[in-house]
């Protein structure tokens, strides 16, 4: 069962309290991908793969939402894209 944060909002040790709840959904992954036939090196490769395709996509969300916030102030100030 996954943990709960201890508080509601944002709070210095947010991010390790998730870390902490996730671990053991990781481990039950990495076990069933072994089970299957994986090695733990190509498990943990492809981890690190999703993780930087993740963060890949992150940034580029931010930066279409940065291009549409300038966007809109233009049309705002009635100048043309």
């Amino acid at each position: 069962m996954i943990r709960q944060p201890r508080q509601l909002g944002d709070y210095l040790d947010r991010e390790i309290d998730c870390q902490e709840a996730m671990e053991p959904g990781f481990q039950a992954i990495v076990e069933c991908m072994v089970e299957a036939g994986w090695t733990r090196g190509e498990i943990m490769r492809s981890l690190r793969r999703l993780v930087a395709a993740d963060n890949v996509t992150q940034k580029q969300n931010a930066k279409v939402e940065a291009e549409l916030a300038i966007a809109r102030a233009m049309l705002r100030a009635g100048k043309s894209l």
